[in-house]
């Protein structure tokens, strides 16, 4: 069964980091911390290392800087990947995300905090496949090495705007992908901390167990629609991954959030897609408005059934704390949408 469901900064960014959507695939590299980085730590009261001192919320929080001694200290670049290193790291790893819970990723511009939480980082993780467009030149001011967890994924292109052909970055919405995470984060762990090797392999293996277990719930969720409603229609175009892996055809306002929104264009698509097929819902994401989706389900008749997560997890009191929490919400979500039980 899917777990039940939950009811339920602001800091000045460093303005010249904002670059394009490069297509690339970092590698675990070493660079030192140039002297304006230094001044910022300086500036944002910083004086030396420690513990990365923001928790992500979830279902365990990060211990204080007293019970981080001799745990690997790692920072993920979002809420979603800060779980699964958790997850796989345990009573070995301190973990921190630089974006907060809610925040939209694509665009996200590094703050003088995020660099002295850096500074004391043992080991970076980020999504790759283009997601963190701002993470290149980010990683380049960096002492730590730092991993990509998406390697090996079989890649999705993205079909249209202006990444036509760029890989679509959203791989984690597929629990395929989640179990083949889970393994990458267990080998940088064990790379980055050869005494606890086996630990991190072991739980990462135990870990991709539990996401395809979630997986299979998912696929038997939306099983239930009927074969004719089997459309997921959305703002973001953020699960090629997922429709691929349980059956259903993807259409989407924009495909990346970074572009512009819900253009005339964008949403006379959307509506006629919607109208031809008499698709009977639509759905939109946490980290950007459902305007534009509330207009398409007006003027085709459509349901607006509900709140998609990609980008980020909830609060801990909130629908998905954890990753395998926000597969099955948007699994029941989109499977309730789609059969009218919303």
């Amino acid at each position: 069964m899917l777990p039940p469901r939950r009811a339920g900064l602001d800091e000045a960014p460093l303005g010249p980091l904002k670059f394009g959507m490069p297509n690339f695939r970092l590698r675990t590299r070493v660079r030192r911390v140039p002297g304006v980085v230094v001044a910022l730590l300086l500036v944002a009261g910083c004086a030396g290392g420690g513990a990365l001192d923001e928790a992500v919320p979830g279902t365990r929080e990060a211990s204080g800087t007293s019970d981080a001694v001799g745990r690997l200290q790692v920072l993920t670049t979002f809420t979603v990947l800060a779980d699964m290193a958790r997850e796989v790291g345990q009573e070995h790893v301190e973990v921190a995300s630089l974006t907060k819970v809610g925040a939209e990723i694509h665009g996200y511009e590094p703050t003088p905090a995020d660099l002295r939480r850096a500074a004391g980082a043992d080991l970076v993780l980020d999504n790759g496949l283009g997601l963190e467009k701002w993470f290149e030149p980010f990683v380049a001011r960096l002492d730590a090495p730092h991993a990509t967890v998406s390697d090996g994924v079989d890649v999705i292109e993205i079909g249209s705007g202006a990444y036509d052909g760029r890989p679509n970055p959203h791989a984690w919405m597929s629990p395929v992908n989640g179990a083949l995470y889970a393994h990458n984060i267990g080998a940088a762990f064990a790379a980055a901390d050869p005494a606890n090797a086996a630990d991190y392999r072991a739980n990462a293996a135990d870990y991709a167990q539990r996401i395809e277990a979630v997986g299979r719930e998912l696929a038997a969720a939306v099983d239930q629609v009927p074969a004719g409603s089997r459309a997921l229609v959305t703002c973001e175009g953020a699960f090629s991954y997922l429709a691929r892996d349980v059956g259903l055809e993807e259409r989407f306002l924009w495909p990346v959030n970074a572009d512009q929104q819900g253009t005339p264009q964008q949403v006379a698509n959307v509506i006629d897609y919607v109208r031809d097929n008499d698709v009977p819902a639509v759905f939109c994401e946490t980290t950007v408005s459902a305007a534009a989706q509330r207009q398409v389900a007006a003027e085709t008749g459509a349901t607006y059934a509900g709140t998609l997560y990609v980008d980020s997890l909830s609060r801990a009191d909130g629908d998905v704390p954890t990753y395998l929490d926000l597969l099955a919400h948007d699994a029941r979500v989109i499977s309730d949408g789609l059969r009218g039980a919303s």
